[in-house]
């Protein structure tokens, strides 16, 4: 009688915990279809691991509003609602030239010492609640991630959260457009970082049109090497 022996990538498979590649791409696409993952712009799929915004998740972004407006794009166009709280120089215009359906978010601008409670009320009934991180004492910040998990809700951080599953660090690059010292501003490079737990654990970076000269996030070309610009 001959034994069978599985292939060593088929026994890792099998550990606990582990998935492969064709298994994650599967639980994503399971995911999305049932609602558990609300949708993104392309350019910023490849940066989550969910290829999307996972309901219950935090994540917290770094360097300035305009990747958060730009998470809250697709989501809201293809049906979900947002609220902005705690962000009073945040306007609708802005929210709008980044593709966010403006029908469907609210904002509490200045909900002072409230602001703990007002996020939790909105974890209870809106898609997405994003909120400035500054005020948000530790501890009071994780309570919010579980009220998140609980309702399966999706909480955006502007600055640092603590515990949060996934951080998207912005860094920007001058803006392109005006030429001679005169014209409009058209778009700007940015490179996005992000990294987190679990799924998210492996790094990952994008070069990014933020915005395009058509005023949508697009993917960019990588920057030359300093090898191939002097070639």
């Amino acid at each position: 009688m001959t034994a069978v022996v599985e292939p060593p990538v088929a026994r890792l498979a099998a550990l606990p915990g582990v998935s492969t590649a064709s298994r994650v791409a599967a639980q994503a696409e399971r995911a999305r279809a049932t609602g558990r993952v609300l949708p993104v712009v392309p350019a910023l799929a490849g940066l989550l691991p969910d290829t999307g915004l996972r309901r219950g998740s935090t994540v917290a972004v770094h360097g300035g509003t305009s990747l958060l407006l730009a998470l809250l794009a697709a989501a809201t166009t293809a049906g979900s609602w947002a609220a902005v709280a705690g962000m009073p120089s945040l306007g609708i215009a802005a929210a709008a030239e980044y593709g966010v359906d403006v029908t469907r978010l609210a904002l509490v601008p200045r909900p002072g010492a409230e602001l703990p409670a007002v996020i939790a009320a909105l974890l209870d009934g809106v898609d997405l609640v994003a909120v400035h991180s500054e005020t948000v004492q530790p501890a009071v910040a994780r309570r919010l991630s579980a009220r998140a998990r609980h309702r399966g809700a999706v909480l955006l951080s502007s600055g640092a959260w603590p515990g949060a599953d996934v951080e998207l660090s912005c860094r920007r690059e001058p803006w392109s457009g005006p030429s001679l010292g005169y014209g409009h501003l058209e778009s700007r490079r940015v490179r996005v970082r992000a990294h987190g737990r679990g799924a998210a654990a492996r790094p990952v970076t994008a070069d990014l049109h933020l915005p395009a000269a058509n005023g949508e996030v697009t993917q960019a070309l990588a920057a030359p090497s300093l090898r191939e610009a002097t070639a």
